[in-house]
Protein backbone atom coordinates (compact mmCIF):
# COMPACT_ATOMS: atom_id res chain seq x y z
CA UNK A 1 0.00 0.00 0.00
CA UNK A 2 1.30 3.37 -0.91
CA UNK A 3 1.90 5.56 1.82
CA UNK A 4 1.12 9.46 1.19
CA UNK A 5 0.37 12.52 2.54
CA UNK A 6 -3.22 13.77 3.31
CA UNK A 7 -4.43 17.29 2.26
CA UNK A 8 -4.87 17.89 6.24
CA UNK A 9 -0.44 17.11 6.72
CA UNK A 10 0.14 19.38 3.23
CA UNK A 11 -1.82 22.86 4.70
CA UNK A 12 0.10 22.21 7.92
CA UNK A 13 3.41 22.23 6.17
CA UNK A 14 2.53 25.25 4.28
CA UNK A 15 1.19 27.18 7.10
CA UNK A 16 4.05 26.21 9.42
CA UNK A 17 6.46 26.87 6.30
CA UNK A 18 4.44 30.70 5.68
CA UNK A 19 4.87 31.64 9.11
CA UNK A 20 8.42 30.78 9.49
CA UNK A 21 8.87 32.66 6.06
CA UNK A 22 7.33 35.83 7.52
CA UNK A 23 9.59 35.60 10.36
CA UNK A 24 12.44 35.19 8.66
CA UNK A 25 11.43 38.50 6.16
CA UNK A 26 10.97 40.28 9.14
CA UNK A 27 14.27 39.79 10.86
CA UNK A 28 16.06 41.01 7.38
CA UNK A 29 13.55 44.16 7.42
CA UNK A 30 15.92 47.54 6.86
CA UNK A 31 15.74 49.33 10.56
CA UNK A 32 17.10 52.47 9.88
CA UNK A 33 17.49 53.75 13.65
CA UNK A 34 19.33 50.43 14.23
CA UNK A 35 21.85 50.79 11.40
CA UNK A 36 22.22 54.94 12.56
CA UNK A 37 22.91 53.38 16.35
CA UNK A 38 25.17 50.89 15.30
CA UNK A 39 27.18 53.39 13.02
CA UNK A 40 27.41 55.51 15.87
CA UNK A 41 28.97 53.44 18.34
CA UNK A 42 31.54 52.26 15.84
CA UNK A 43 32.82 55.55 15.51
CA UNK A 44 32.44 56.54 19.15
CA UNK A 45 34.48 53.61 19.61
CA UNK A 46 37.30 54.78 16.88
CA UNK A 47 37.15 58.56 18.53
CA UNK A 48 38.64 56.53 21.26
CA UNK A 49 40.78 54.70 19.51
CA UNK A 50 42.38 57.58 18.27
CA UNK A 51 42.58 59.35 21.27
CA UNK A 52 44.54 56.23 22.99
CA UNK A 53 47.18 55.90 20.06
CA UNK A 54 47.63 60.04 19.51
CA UNK A 55 47.97 61.72 22.97
CA UNK A 56 48.25 65.33 22.34
CA UNK A 57 50.26 66.36 25.51
CA UNK A 58 52.79 69.01 24.76
CA UNK A 59 54.47 70.56 27.34
CA UNK A 60 54.95 74.06 25.57
CA UNK A 61 50.98 74.20 25.40
CA UNK A 62 49.01 75.05 27.72
CA UNK A 63 45.35 73.93 26.47
CA UNK A 64 47.00 70.57 24.72
CA UNK A 65 43.93 68.87 26.66
CA UNK A 66 41.48 70.27 24.31
CA UNK A 67 43.04 69.10 21.62
CA UNK A 68 41.84 65.44 22.05
CA UNK A 69 40.03 63.50 19.72
CA UNK A 70 35.73 64.40 19.83
CA UNK A 71 32.61 63.78 18.62
CA UNK A 72 30.97 66.67 17.99
CA UNK A 73 27.16 65.99 17.09
CA UNK A 74 25.57 69.36 15.01
CA UNK A 75 22.27 70.87 13.24
CA UNK A 76 24.71 72.94 11.14
CA UNK A 77 22.61 73.05 7.88
CA UNK A 78 19.12 71.75 9.19
CA UNK A 79 20.37 68.39 9.59
CA UNK A 80 21.55 66.16 12.58
CA UNK A 81 24.55 64.95 11.48
CA UNK A 82 28.20 64.74 13.49
CA UNK A 83 31.87 64.87 13.08
CA UNK A 84 35.37 63.28 14.22
CA UNK A 85 37.60 66.01 15.17
CA UNK A 86 40.66 67.24 17.04
CA UNK A 87 40.29 70.70 17.62
CA UNK A 88 43.77 72.01 17.22
CA UNK A 89 43.02 75.60 17.04
CA UNK A 90 40.34 75.82 20.58
CA UNK A 91 37.82 77.82 17.84
CA UNK A 92 35.55 74.73 18.66
CA UNK A 93 34.77 74.38 14.62
CA UNK A 94 35.57 71.42 12.55
CA UNK A 95 38.56 72.92 10.05
CA UNK A 96 39.86 72.27 6.25
CA UNK A 97 42.12 75.70 5.63
CA UNK A 98 43.30 76.62 2.46
CA UNK A 99 46.73 76.71 5.25
CA UNK A 100 46.55 73.03 5.61
CA UNK A 101 44.44 72.43 8.84
CA UNK A 102 42.78 69.33 8.48
CA UNK A 103 41.06 68.70 12.08
CA UNK A 104 38.40 66.01 10.90
CA UNK A 105 39.36 62.31 10.79
CA UNK A 106 39.51 60.39 7.69
CA UNK A 107 37.61 57.36 7.20
CA UNK A 108 39.08 54.16 7.35
CA UNK A 109 36.53 52.13 5.46
CA UNK A 110 37.49 54.98 2.43
CA UNK A 111 40.55 57.22 3.15
CA UNK A 112 39.66 60.11 0.40
CA UNK A 113 36.12 60.81 2.63
CA UNK A 114 36.39 62.59 6.03
CA UNK A 115 34.26 61.76 8.73
CA UNK A 116 32.03 65.06 8.86
CA UNK A 117 28.71 64.99 8.04
CA UNK A 118 27.20 68.56 6.56
CA UNK A 119 28.59 71.51 4.83
CA UNK A 120 30.77 74.26 7.09
CA UNK A 121 32.40 76.97 6.15
CA UNK A 122 35.71 76.39 8.47
CA UNK A 123 36.17 72.85 6.26
CA UNK A 124 34.74 73.83 2.97
CA UNK A 125 33.04 70.59 2.53
CA UNK A 126 30.77 72.64 0.36
CA UNK A 127 33.22 72.38 -2.64
CA UNK A 128 34.77 69.02 -2.39
CA UNK A 129 32.72 66.39 -1.88
CA UNK A 130 35.15 64.03 -0.20
CA UNK A 131 34.67 66.41 2.36
CA UNK A 132 31.04 66.01 3.08
CA UNK A 133 30.51 62.08 4.51
CA UNK A 134 26.90 61.19 3.48
CA UNK A 135 26.67 58.42 6.50
CA UNK A 136 27.19 60.78 9.09
CA UNK A 137 24.35 62.94 8.15
CA UNK A 138 21.90 61.33 9.88
CA UNK A 139 18.98 62.99 8.57
CA UNK A 140 18.96 62.27 4.68
CA UNK A 141 20.82 58.85 5.43
CA UNK A 142 18.48 57.17 8.06
CA UNK A 143 15.90 59.71 9.00
CA UNK A 144 17.03 60.91 12.44
CA UNK A 145 15.02 64.01 13.43
CA UNK A 146 16.76 64.31 16.38
CA UNK A 147 19.82 64.25 18.64
CA UNK A 148 19.98 64.42 22.26
CA UNK A 149 23.78 64.35 24.62
CA UNK A 150 22.93 63.77 28.53
CA UNK A 151 24.62 62.48 30.95
CA UNK A 152 28.35 62.47 32.38
CA UNK A 153 27.94 64.71 35.61
CA UNK A 154 30.24 67.25 34.41
CA UNK A 155 26.97 70.11 34.08
CA UNK A 156 28.09 70.25 30.77
CA UNK A 157 25.46 71.17 28.05
CA UNK A 158 27.98 70.60 25.19
CA UNK A 159 27.12 68.08 22.26
CA UNK A 160 30.68 66.93 22.28
CA UNK A 161 32.10 63.62 23.74
CA UNK A 162 36.04 63.28 24.42
CA UNK A 163 38.47 60.44 24.88
CA UNK A 164 42.02 60.91 26.80
CA UNK A 165 44.78 59.25 25.89
CA UNK A 166 43.43 56.50 28.51
CA UNK A 167 40.39 55.87 26.70
CA UNK A 168 38.03 57.93 29.16
CA UNK A 169 34.92 60.14 28.12
CA UNK A 170 34.66 63.82 28.75
CA UNK A 171 31.79 65.76 28.04
CA UNK A 172 32.55 69.54 27.62
CA UNK A 173 33.18 72.08 25.04
CA UNK A 174 37.03 73.15 23.22
CA UNK A 175 36.17 76.11 22.02
CA UNK A 176 38.03 78.80 23.79
CA UNK A 177 35.76 81.66 24.28
CA UNK A 178 32.99 79.38 25.19
CA UNK A 179 32.08 79.76 29.13
CA UNK A 180 31.92 75.77 29.55
CA UNK A 181 35.14 75.11 27.79
CA UNK A 182 37.40 72.52 29.21
CA UNK A 183 40.31 74.40 31.78
CA UNK A 184 42.48 71.85 32.67
CA UNK A 185 43.36 68.52 31.94
CA UNK A 186 41.19 66.43 34.09
CA UNK A 187 37.98 69.18 33.67
CA UNK A 188 34.76 67.64 32.37
CA UNK A 189 36.04 64.15 32.72
CA UNK A 190 32.46 61.93 32.88
CA UNK A 191 31.64 60.65 36.86
CA UNK A 192 28.10 59.23 35.21
CA UNK A 193 27.10 57.54 31.72
CA UNK A 194 27.15 59.77 29.04
CA UNK A 195 24.06 58.79 26.64
CA UNK A 196 23.35 59.80 23.01
CA UNK A 197 19.61 59.36 22.06
CA UNK A 198 18.65 58.93 18.27
CA UNK A 199 15.33 60.04 17.92
CA UNK A 200 13.63 59.09 14.08
CA UNK A 201 10.29 60.69 12.17
CA UNK A 202 8.10 58.23 14.45
CA UNK A 203 9.40 59.21 17.64
CA UNK A 204 11.10 55.75 18.07
CA UNK A 205 14.52 56.22 19.73
CA UNK A 206 17.84 54.52 20.51
CA UNK A 207 19.88 55.21 23.48
CA UNK A 208 23.86 54.85 23.25
CA UNK A 209 25.46 54.83 27.08
CA UNK A 210 29.18 55.45 27.06
CA UNK A 211 30.06 54.78 30.46
CA UNK A 212 32.70 56.81 32.94
CA UNK A 213 36.43 55.61 33.26
CA UNK A 214 36.37 52.98 30.66
CA UNK A 215 34.33 54.41 27.60
CA UNK A 216 33.18 51.46 26.90
CA UNK A 217 29.90 52.47 24.06
CA UNK A 218 26.81 50.00 23.83
CA UNK A 219 23.21 50.19 22.84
Amino acid sequence: MKKAFTMLELVFVIVVVGILSYFAASSFQRNPLREAADQVVSHIRYTQHLAMIDDTFASNDPAWYRKRWQVRFSTAGGVQSYAIMSDINSDGNPNASAGGIIEVAKDPLNPIQYLIGTPTTSFFNNTKPEFMNKKLDLTNTYGITRITVAGGGTGSTANRILFDSMGRPYRGDTNALNGGVIASPADQIAITPITVTLIDSNLNTMVITIEPETGYTHI
